[in-house]
């Protein structure tokens, strides 16, 4: 089966990720083929309790093998258990991180799996 790449991210910083070929933005969502800004204000996410089911339904819908979820740079965002039963139900593996250690996995796995992330560039 023939798929695009998840993107690259080239540029991590405090309030600021990088893509190719995406804007620049705070908090990102990216999968196989593209990406998008992870607007929060769309689902009403918080930091606590954090990631929720809706906002990995778009990875799961693209077809994502691998998920990874970011915790932000000082560990602050959650991570629902609704979420990670969701994504067990559908047998996704997932992985959650620390931002810098998301973004690397992310990249390594970018290039030879579907792999989708959501990215959080702050606390």
């Amino acid at each position: 089966m023939s798929r695009e790449p998840s993107p690259k991210v080239n540029r991590l910083a405090w309030g600021v990720i990088e893509a190719e070929g995406l804007p620049p933005a705070r908090d990102l969502k990216l999968y196989p083929g593209g990406g998008r800004e992870w607007d929060w204000s769309e689902t009403g996410t918080r930091h606590e309790p954090g990631i929720q089911p809706i906002d990995v339904r778009e990875l799961i819908d693209i077809g994502c093998e691998v998920v990874i979820l970011s915790r932000g740079m000082h560990l602050r965002l959650q991570t629902m258990p609704k979420t990670l039963g969701l994504l067990a139900d559908v047998a996704i593996a997932v992985h959650v991180l620390e931002t810098r250690a998301a973004v690397d996995l992310y990249n390594t796995l970018a290039g030879n799996k579907a792999v989708g992330a959501l990215l959080h560039s702050t606390c």
